[in-house]
């Protein structure tokens, strides 16, 4: 390959962090101090509006297009329009020279939007798809007013349900310490696999909050371990869609946190391609908003050694990467759900049916669907 048409090949897919949280959960605060941290030198970070965020004391100079170069030397921009533009413009600018290169993105939601859309444009937009690679989302929680904000607004739980980092803030302020054991207690139940850090602890930096995808730093190593943190599930006492209820005297959980279920599933059981196709395209069709985020390594019988990891977004799901080998010794499907109004028998019992464990005879696609069944966004194998 020549030298020239290198030049004109875009360079591997950068990874891109969702920042979210509700209104008052310390976005601005955590922003800000990330902006000044050297790692993310050569970040593009994507606000929704600079009136939000104080950023007056970090910048440099002001570019065309609402286009900002902060004295770390990362690039801030807002959202014009939609998300899609911002970020076909920012990647037009950066290949034509007329921006500094980023290799990293940041995107910060506003307190009120349900992360999901931002996560599909990512995962489903063709050209973004190949240029960026999602990495993780990170969300806060205000300590303080967690707990009722959480009670108030299903959009904080949804929040917090999808996320692969949960940072709780003004944890500083809090005098009675089982008030955050009881909010990490909530949150555990809702998202057993998501890392809680401590921002007051100083837990919050770009290194505990970066590179928390399935890939490490160079994109090349899987880090499936981490990335799904199955482990969570064998002690949590809420894994497996358990009873959901916390530490508040006699009162039920919220009636948020009740339509949440988190389980993991595993099977020593290789699946068929095409079975794999008819239960992802089953899930997608008629359950798809009900999957919050669906994370998992599989085996399939057409070729044991190869297993594929899939990663979906409620009715959106990303490409399945196929690994040259099992991270591992466990050789063992293992797939992460987080769901809303879906149990988890009913996924579980479809899994075994189109594997044929327990004498279960898989099922066809007629059988299960008047319309053909498709296979899930991107495909699998044909």
């Amino acid at each position: 390959m020549t030298q020239a048409l290198k030049a004109r090949r875009p360079p591997p897919p950068f990874p891109l962090t969702v920042l979210t949280g509700f209104l008052g959960a310390g976005k601005t605060t955590l922003l800000n101090r990330l902006l000044r941290d050297p790692a993310l030198a050569d970040t593009l970070v994507i606000i929704n509006e600079f009136g939000e965020i104080g950023l007056d004391h970090l910048l440099v100079e002001a570019g065309d297009n609402d286009m900002i170069l902060m004295a770390s030397g990362c690039l801030c921009c807002t959202i014009r329009g939609d998300l899609v533009s911002t970020l076909e413009d920012a990647l037009r600018r950066r290949d034509n020279g007329r921006i500094a290169p980023f290799n990293r993105v940041i995107i910060e939601t506003t307190g009120l939007a349900d992360p999901a859309p931002v996560l599909h444009t990512i995962m489903y937009h063709p050209y973004l798809l190949m240029r960026f690679r999602l990495e993780g989302v990170v969300t806060l929680v205000d300590a303080v007013n967690g707990e009722a904000t959480l009670d108030a607004h299903e959009e904080a739980v949804k929040q917090a349900a999808v996320a692969d980092r949960l940072v709780l803030t003004k944890t500083d302020l809090l005098e009675d310490e089982n008030v955050v054991e009881r909010l990490r207690a909530r949150l555990a139940a809702l998202n057993p696999t998501a890392r809680q850090l401590i921002a007051a602890q100083g837990e919050a930096s770009a290194r505990d909050l970066l590179n928390t995808g399935l890939f490490d730093a160079d994109a090349k190593r899987p880090d499936v371990r981490n990335w799904l943190n199955a482990e969570a599930f064998q002690t949590s006492p809420h894994a497996h869609g358990g009873d959901h209820r916390r530490d508040h005297g006699a009162h039920d959980v919220n009636r948020h946190d009740a339509r949440i279920r988190a389980f993991c599933l595993t099977s020593e059981k290789l699946m068929p391609a095409s079975g794999l196709n008819l239960f992802l395209g089953l899930l997608q069709q008629a359950h798809g908003p009900k999957l919050l985020r669906v994370k998992g390594i599989i085996g399939l019988d057409s070729d044991p050694g190869r297993p594929v990891v899939i990663h979906g977004v409620q009715h959106v799901f990303h490409p399945p990467v196929r690994l040259e080998h099992w991270p591992d010794d466990a050789r063992t499907t293992r797939i992460v759900f987080i769901l809303r109004d879906l149990e988890p028998s009913f996924v579980e019992g479809l899994w075994r049916a189109f594997t044929g464990e327990a004498g279960i005879d898989r099922p066809d696609a007629a059988a299960l669907s008047c319309n053909p069944l498709k296979p899930p966004t991107g495909g699998l194998f044909g």
